[in-house]
């Protein structure tokens, strides 16, 4: 039946970019010949459909963009399709096997669990994930992870990043010492990935880390928050996503506990996550990758070329949110990706997996570069290679007013003294189960 479902639900959403003419299914042997293709897996439906819809959006209109003002990557037209996994590993599993064959060079799953799955598999598919700000934090490591890239950051750097700030407002780390810090968390690899990590910190500076799980989806959480106004802890993590986060904030209000006491990851810190709170989510702060807003001249050029055109996704005030500008950055790293493979092995060619994979693993977008990409002050340069496929490790915490996101606190750079040793023995620990061998040098030039 799920099957079933999962076929029904990518007829439905699958929508493909054509070359001149628009929209249009290209045969593989074309697309192989002329055409870049890109497999978008999607969530537009479900509990986190909130959520996934302007993730999914804001990669849509980026690939239309690139199409209608640069005619693709160096003459070569860009495709896609999606196909709606619902968040569901099974589902994204089957959306994997079903669009791999299509000349897909790259695959962005959107979901922990569904990277967890596919992990084993693209080694002998050739194909690399890329899981911005999600996915396996070991993955870092690109002498053992060799297809998976965890770019701008991963459940580790974000948890570090997050006891840092909180150990600055507090007077310095040694001031946690005797704290109780809680994080409640998506039942699932998502929600589990930061633990590790929380449990290191927690053995270094001597607080307390009550951890509290939430079953999926996470509408049902009295139980949770009747915990935690118990055992009133000092400061709650929040590691939720879809509409986890809302009924956490609305829990929060409801049981009393101070919402500026709350910190989200970056995927418990966009606009649907706060908008049906409103006023009660006051003073609730959450992890930023990237800035919001219409102002960047790629956001502006996506209203010029796609949504003026009416190519547009979704709705037009969607444009530039928090989630949106996430997925735009996602299509256009993907994007870099293959304009850099291009410069290698050849510019004006469709690139397969294992070209944008050397592409991913030699990105170097300095500020100049995201500048003429129009991306000036969205997010920080990123610069990866083969023993680093993360490339940034930088994140600012924004926080909620009532009815927009501010910033307030200056970027924040995870501690590689700390995080490196960790990355290098999850990463050998893959390796030896997997009965693997770590990449040699002439592997990283390949």
């Amino acid at each position: 039946m799920k099957l079933i479902s999962t076929w029904r639900a990518a007829a439905i959403g699958a929508v493909v970019l054509g070359a001149a003419a628009g929209i249009g299914a290209a045969s593989s042997a074309f697309a192989q010949a002329r055409e870049q293709f890109f497999p978008l897996l999607v969530y537009r439906t479900g509990p986190y459909a909130p959520n996934g819809t302007p993730w999914a959006n804001g990669k849509q209109d980026y690939l239309k963009m690139v199409n209608a003002r640069d005619g693709g990557i160096n003459g070569v037209k860009l495709t896609f399709e999606e196909c709606e996994t619902g968040y569901a590993t099974d589902r994204g599993v089957e959306c994997y096997e079903r669009l791999k064959g299509r000349g897909a060079s790259l695959f962005d799953p959107q979901a922990t669990g569904i990277t967890f799955a596919l992990t084993d598999k693209v080694p002998a598919d050739k194909i690399p994930l890329m899981t911005l700000g999600y996915g396996l934090s070991a993955a870092q490591d690109g002498l053992a992870f060799k297809w998976n890239f965890p770019l701008m950051g991963s459940y580790w750097t974000g948890a570090d990043i997050l006891i840092q700030h909180i150990g600055k407002k507090e007077g310095g780390l040694d001031k946690l010492k005797g704290k109780k810090i809680t994080l409640v968390y998506h039942d699932s690899p998502f929600g589990k990935e930061p633990i590790p990590l929380l449990q290191e910190r927690a053995r270094m500076h001597g607080f307390d880390l009550q951890l509290l799980p939430v079953t999926a989806p996470g509408v049902e959480q009295k139980a949770t928050w009747l915990q935690v106004r118990q055992s009133r802890p000092d400061y709650v993590l929040l590691w939720g996503w879809g509409v986890m986060n809302s009924t956490a904030l609305k829990e929060a209000q409801a049981t009393g506990y101070p919402r500026d006491k709350m910190y989200g990851v970056w995927w418990a810190g966009a606009e649907p996550d706060v908008k049906d709170v409103g006023e009660g989510a006051r003073g609730y702060n959450a992890l930023a990758l990237n800035t919001s807003g219409q102002q960047p001249k790629a956001v502006q050029d996506i209203l010029k070329y796609v949504h003026d055109k009416g190519q547009g996704t979704g709705p037009r005030d969607e444009v530039g949110s928090v989630l949106y500008t996430r997925g735009m950055i996602i299509q256009m790293l993907s994007i870099e990706a293959v304009r850099r493979a291009q410069e290698r092995f050849g510019k004006g060619k469709v690139m397969t997996g294992e070209q944008v994979r050397w592409g991913l693993e030699n990105l170097a977008l300095d500020q100049k570069r995201l500048d003429a990409l129009g991306f000036a002050g969205v997010m920080r340069p990123l610069s990866t290679s083969c023993a680093d496929h993360m490339g940034s490790t930088w994140a600012r915490v924004h926080t909620w007013d009532g009815s927009k996101w501010n910033f307030t606190s200056d970027f924040i750079q995870a501690d590689e003294q700390i995080l490196k040793p960790m990355v290098k023995a999850a990463a050998d620990r893959y390796v030896a189960e997997k009965k693997l061998t770590r990449r040699t040098p002439a592997d990283c030039q390949s």
